[in-house]
C-alpha cells in the first residue's frame, strides 16, 4: 500500500534552500512553488540520466542562484539548463515556453520531502517500465 506523507502547508514566507552535490552552487526559493511535477520528456531523462525529473516551478523573482561554478547549457531552442560546473549536478531549468519561471530540481533541495509531486508531464514519453508518481496516481 502506498505511503502518504502529510505535508505542512507552505506560506508566502516559506524559504526553501538547496545546493548541488559538492555545495559550490546554492539556491533559495521564497514562497510556495507554482507546481511540483515529474517530467518524463526525453530531454530531462537524458540530462539527468534518470527515468524522470521532479521539478518545482517558481516565478523568477522567487529564486536566487549563487555560486562561481554555476554554468548553463542550451539543451534545445529556447531552453537553458543550469548545473554545477564542478560536480555536474543539474539545478535549474528555464525555457521560453515557461517565461518568467525557474524550475528547480526537487532532489537538490535541502528538504525534498516537503515538495511532493502533484502531477506528471510528458507522459507519452515515459519509459514503459517507469512509474507515474504524481498525486493523481497515488
Amino acid at each position: 500500500m502506498p505511503r502518504c506523507l502529510k505535508l505542512a502547508p507552505m506560506t508566502d514566507t516559506t524559504i526553501h534552500t538547496g545546493r548541488c552535490f559538492c555545495g559550490e552552487v546554492r539556491f533559495e526559493a521564497r514562497g510556495a512553488p507554482r507546481f511540483v511535477s515529474n517530467c518524463h520528456c526525453e530531454s530531462c531523462r537524458r540530462a539527468s540520466s534518470a527515468p524522470s525529473v521532479t521539478w518545482a516551478g517558481f516565478a523568477d523573482a522567487q529564486v536566487t542562484l549563487t555560486g562561481a561554478s554555476l554554468r548553463g547549457y542550451a539543451s534545445s531552442p529556447g531552453v537553458i539548463r543550469s548545473f554545477c560546473g564542478a560536480c555536474g549536478s543539474q539545478i535549474a531549468f528555464r525555457g521560453e515556453r515557461w517565461a518568467g519561471e525557474t524550475h528547480l530540481t526537487v532532489c537538490a533541495f535541502d528538504a525534498p520531502e516537503t515538495l511532493a509531486p502533484e502531477s506528471d508531464h510528458f507522459e507519452a514519453e515515459k519509459l514503459p517500465w517507469s512509474a507515474l508518481l504524481g498525486a493523481s496516481h497515488r
